[in-house]
């Protein structure tokens, strides 16, 4: 594994962009599950999905198309979704929720509708979906690179203010902070970090690389910011193991790097529940000494 590490370019771009996806998927995923926005992950990458499937739908039929990398239109969509989440968000004052179903359905249906037009699934489009250690090239790497930098910065300047909305909203707006803008930002970034992991995850995954590791490190967590630490230690092992196992083994690293992660929540849960146990019958067995 080593030996190819060191040979094959590919091999470095997936790995090096796993990492940048480990750290950026569940810093965000902390904020989504805290906010209970967990789902808008989902609807994002149905609508980066359309972005896709029309990108390599104008590849077969316009030559300066076939240069263009997908991941730009895919992110293109994305963004303009979670713009179109938020104006939803205004309309539905009293059932916001309502946002997320209908741009996830938007979402599919376009898909399904580009995908039909390109005459079914190819090769290129399987490897969005599920992820593939083979189809990260340079332009991918350097892409997330610039997003992972964008979205630390926007992150560091911006902490206060989503930590402050996403426990005491009501306060946070009586205290002066810009709601709609802060939100705004927040999804835009979700947005491009969804688009960014589809080559590694996959779309249909990349959400899991959200929620999963953030739940699992609720099990651990003292504090917030130990939540962050945790969340990202579990991903990056899931995203790394996954990518290991994936090559090692011939399969998308999409479903392998989500089913590390899914064990490691078993872990937590059982973990939990085992600790609890033991203080419990320590407890008791001091108690009887006691008496």
């Amino acid at each position: 594994m080593f030996d190819a590490f060191m040979t094959y370019d590919f091999l470095r771009y997936a790995f090096l962009t796993g990492i940048m996806i480990g750290l950026l998927a569940p810093t965000l995923g902390v904020f989504l599950v805290v906010r209970r926005m967990s789902l808008i992950a989902d609807a994002l990458s149905h609508i980066t999905l359309s972005g896709i499937a029309l990108s390599l739908l104008l590849g077969r039929h316009f030559i300066f198309m076939q240069g263009v990398n997908p991941l730009f239109l895919g992110m293109g969509f994305s963004v303009a979704g979670s713009l179109l989440m938020e104006k939803l968000r205004q309309v539905y004052v009293h059932y916001k929720e309502i946002a997320i179903p209908i741009m996830m359905s938007s979402g599919i249906g376009l898909g399904v509708i580009f995908i039909s037009m390109a005459k079914g699934f190819n090769k290129d489009l399987l490897d969005y979906l599920f992820g593939s250690i083979l189809a990260v090239n340079k332009s991918d790497f350097l892409t997330i690179t610039f997003i992972t930098v964008v979205v630390l910065i926007v992150l560091f300047l911006f902490y206060k203010e989503l930590f402050f909305l996403s426990f005491d909203e009501e306060q946070a707006v009586i205290s002066g902070i810009r709601k709609r803008l802060v939100h705004f930002v927040f999804i835009v970034m979700v947005a491009l970090v969804i688009a960014a992991s589809m080559r590694v995850v996959g779309i249909l995954l990349v959400s899991s690389l959200m929620t999963l590791p953030v739940a699992s490190a609720m099990r651990f967590a003292k504090g917030f910011k130990q939540l962050f630490f945790y969340a990202i230690i579990f991903a990056e092992i899931s995203v790394m193991g996954g990518l290991i196992l994936a090559y090692q083994l011939g399969l998308s690293p999409g479903g392998v790097i989500v089913m590390i992660a899914v064990v490691i929540l078993l872990i937590s849960i059982m973990w939990q529940k085992w600790t609890r146990r033991f203080y419990k019958h320590e407890k008791d067995m001091d108690n009887r000494v006691e008496d």
